[in-house]
């Protein structure tokens, strides 16, 4: 059993990410954590390192993805291919005309995912 997460370092991406952490926890499935791809250098890269320190105290078995390109599509592929059963995204508060819309990459996992999905907020 597999647990699927996007991870930014953002407060949507960390809501996210310790969401998908107590949902891997409480079913007691592997967790993927898909973030974009970037230099170590860059303070995405650090932000990566932290998660990935705390996912080993956490005591979670995980596995990290980078998505060269496109963050929705790589979180939809990992999630086929791990035969996910849940997949855990961060969303923003939006003013009362953007509730009206959602974002267009939460809309596309929304409609490609092959199981369910778990739309957090901060």
């Amino acid at each position: 059993m597999t647990v699927v997460v996007s991870h930014l370092n953002n407060p949507e991406g960390r809501q996210a990410l310790s969401t998908a952490v107590a949902e891997a926890r409480a079913r007691s499935a592997r967790l993927v954590v898909v973030a974009p791809a970037v230099p170590h250098e860059a303070p995405g890269g650090e932000a990566l390192a932290e998660v990935l320190a705390r996912l080993d105290q956490f005591g979670v078995t995980h596995e990290v993805v980078t998505a060269p390109g496109d963050l929705a599509e790589a979180l939809v592929d990992a999630a086929v291919r791990t035969r996910a059963e849940l997949i855990v995204i961060g969303l923003r508060r939006r003013s009362p005309v953007g509730k009206l819309i959602l974002g267009a990459g939460a809309q596309r996992i929304l409609l490609d995912a092959p199981c369910p999905v778990l739309a957090v907020k901060s």
